[in-house]
């Protein structure tokens, strides 16, 4: 199904490109520029990474993510939480370890945001919070983590009429209000997976130094999504693999909403809802500009006149100059479904000086597969420096500006942000929603 073009063994070291602009990033031991802080406290993403010899090209890689047996690896125990929000939205936090665990009130919290069709149940997100939230003495961080499951994503159900998006940052912002309030002595470390890689990305920029995430780590990111589409949209075997793939989960997982989304009367959703149910196998663009566009988000800047429209403003690249925390992106050359990575360094590239990206010369989407202990057996070489990331942002960065965030209110049983009315939520019972859909089917690793 995917071609093979087998490659020597000899693999690059990974590149990291910061942008020439310069902060001072506090830390313990003193100040550093993004640059130094990665190289001391992430060395590992420095590290070469060698695929496994069966998996040697991004097409492999991104195949064995999508198609690999990994039930038993990386099991993790989640507690769920369900927030309404106040457009009457609804998503759910998958937290690990469960929220009595006997841990300190500033144990860091890594906050998750999922790839396209995806949630807490996959394997790229289990991979990194297994390790990240294992005890110390079982040579864990220790930590807490807390999984945002898009709207209608793994059994959350559909409580109003809209779906999710590249763009839905106030989602994410809604989730870290949420966990801040529960815990407000924690340092809150963001990480993003493809699509969650790009709202992170947004949300960072976005909220400057207002952000609840004491930085971010963007995985896969698909940065800007118009040309990413045209790649996808215009290259035969991309069209008929990657975006009929993409596509196809997002129709199947719209299909498994059925019995609440045509309870939604006189809304836009409901117009849009018999062009979506003609799609038949669409590619991706096909129900980004029926649905995605449409729905994706809330007035006034939803609806749009066409899924390229979306593209443009749903792009996290443009997001990179409001950074205002730690931020590193690592990408894969290789990456059958990302092929334009910006360089901070590039003059072309708008970025702050909080912004770093490191590129693998392979990988896939999500993939980073490289040999493990035992013959035939492979493991991420993504998580080492995930975790060394992510330890350096809640341990080793010192925030002058506190916690970030805005102060809150309590209004009608909703705690918001003060002056951001629909950035707020209240904890609902899950006996109190409509039953949520598992969708059948789905392409994993997506």
């Amino acid at each position: 199904m995917f071609p093979f073009n087998y490659l020597t063994r000899q693999s690059a070291e990974t590149t990291i490109h910061s942008s020439p602009q310069t902060v001072s990033i506090q830390t313990k031991d003193g100040s550093l520029s993004i640059l130094d802080f990665t190289k001391k406290y992430a060395p590992a993403v420095l590290s070469r990474f060698q695929p496994a010899w069966w998996l040697p090209n991004g097409h492999a890689q991104t195949a064995y993510c999508a198609t690999g047996n990994f039930e038993n690896i990386d099991r993790v125990q989640y507690q769920r939480k369900y927030l309404r929000l106040p457009d009457g939205g609804t998503i759910g936090i998958d937290f690990t370890p469960p929220l009595d665990a006997p841990l300190p009130a500033d144990t860091p919290i890594i906050v998750v945001e999922h790839g396209l069709t995806g949630g807490s149940h996959e394997s790229y997100v289990r991979n990194i919070l297994a390790a990240a939230c294992a005890p110390k003495d079982q040579n864990g961080l220790g930590y807490r983590a807390a999984v945002i499951n898009f709207r209608g994503c793994a059994g959350v159900p559909i409580t109003s009429p809209r779906f999710y998006s590249a763009a839905c940052t106030e989602d994410l912002a809604c989730g870290a209000l949420y966990i801040s309030t529960l815990f407000p002595e924690a340092k809150l470390v963001g990480i993003g997976f493809s699509l969650g890689a790009n709202v992170i990305t947004r949300y960072l920029g976005e909220e400057g130094k207002q952000s609840r995430l004491n930085g971010g780590l963007a995985l896969a990111c698909p940065w800007n999504l118009v040309e990413n589409s045209k790649h996808l949209e215009g290259n035969w075997f991309s069209r008929h693999v990657y975006s009929s793939a993409m596509g196809n989960n997002l129709l199947r997982l719209y299909k498994s909403h059925l019995h609440t989304l045509e309870t939604f009367k006189d809304t836009h959703l409901l117009k849009v809802h018999p062009n979506v149910l003609k799609l038949k196998s669409p590619k991706l663009i096909d129900i980004d500009h029926v649905l995605v566009s449409q729905t994706g988000g809330a007035a006034p800047v939803w609806p749009f006149p066409s899924a390229l429209e979306y593209y443009q403003y749903a792009s996290s690249d443009h997001a990179l100059p409001g950074i205002a925390v730690p931020y590193l992106a690592i990408s894969a050359q290789d990456d059958p479904i990302v092929r334009l990575i910006p360089r901070p360094d590039d003059p072309k590239t708008e970025a702050s000086g909080w912004v770093a990206v490191a590129i693998t010369e392979r990988g896939g989407h999500l993939g980073w597969f490289e040999d493990g202990e035992q013959r035939g057996e492979v493991r991420r070489w993504i998580s080492k420096p995930a975790l060394e990331w992510i330890r350096a942002v809640a341990e080793e960065f010192v925030r002058e500006d506190g916690q970030g965030g805005r102060p809150i209110e309590v209004v009608d049983g909703f705690t918001r942000e003060i002056g951001r009315p629909m950035i707020g939520f209240r904890e609902i019972d899950e006996k109190d929603l409509p039953k949520g859909a598992n969708a059948e089917g789905l392409t994993k690793g997506l």
